[in-house]
């Protein structure tokens, strides 16, 4: 069973931007992060991604300290998606071979199709250019990336910020539809009212420090 362990976490530039921040979640755990701007909600999901160091404190995975892993064996385990989806390549299907080539696999086209489609994008966009598609085709054509191996932990950073409607509830679907079959942990960063009323489990940073409720 998957358990993510964070302890006494602190990021220092001139000031201390947040430290002290320590939390454990299992299996099937979808932890909100909220606060204003600038106090390091987004530092901290990158310290936990393994994109960057930590003052101090440490991360776990599954009882191991996250500079034991190899890291691309942590990359494939804890996947971390931002607000703005860095696309690469010509194509959508240049981004969405990726996942299988990291892994010395064949692309799988009916799986990607299968995936687009839960993302209600067409089958014809897969062989798309990239700079053709709009900002929320573009976010989940991201999303779809990082979901086709589904990650043990899930870090999204503010995924739905400048979206529409729709497509925000498109996204949030497949990701409520994915954490029930795979009981994997989320941990998502907003400031979307809706995703906040509903949070299970919220954590709040505030002058630098990190406070836990769990409503659930």
């Amino acid at each position: 069973m998957t358990n993510l362990s964070v302890s006494q976490l602190g990021m220092k530039f001139d000031d201390w931007i947040f430290q002290g921040i320590s939390f454990d979640l299992e299996a099937g755990a979808w932890l909100t992060v909220v606060g204003k701007s600038g106090n390091g909600k987004s530092l901290m999901l990158k310290v936990i991604a393994g994109l960057i160091d930590a003052s101090k404190g440490a991360v776990y995975l599954d009882g191991k300290l996250q500079s034991e892993y190899e890291i691309s064996t942590y990359r494939q385990a804890v996947s971390y998606v931002t607000q703005s989806a860095h696309l690469f390549g010509q194509t959508v299907r240049d981004n969405l071979d990726l996942p299988f080539i990291i892994r010395n696999l064949t692309p799988d086209e009916s799986t990607q199709l299968t995936g687009l489609a839960q993302m209600d994008l067409p089958a014809e966009i897969l062989d798309r250019e990239i700079n053709e598609l709009s900002g929320g085709q573009r976010q989940r054509v991201g999303l779809l990336r990082n979901l086709l191996f589904p990650p043990k932990v899930l870090l999204l950073d503010e995924i739905s910020t400048g979206l529409d409607e729709a497509t925000k509830r498109i996204i949030w679907q497949v990701l409520a539809e994915l954490h029930a079959k795979t009981n994997n942990i989320m941990i998502s960063v907003t400031h979307d009212s809706d995703e906040i009323a509903n949070a299970k489990m919220l954590l709040t940073i505030e002058n630098g420090r990190g406070v836990l409720s769990d409503e659930s």
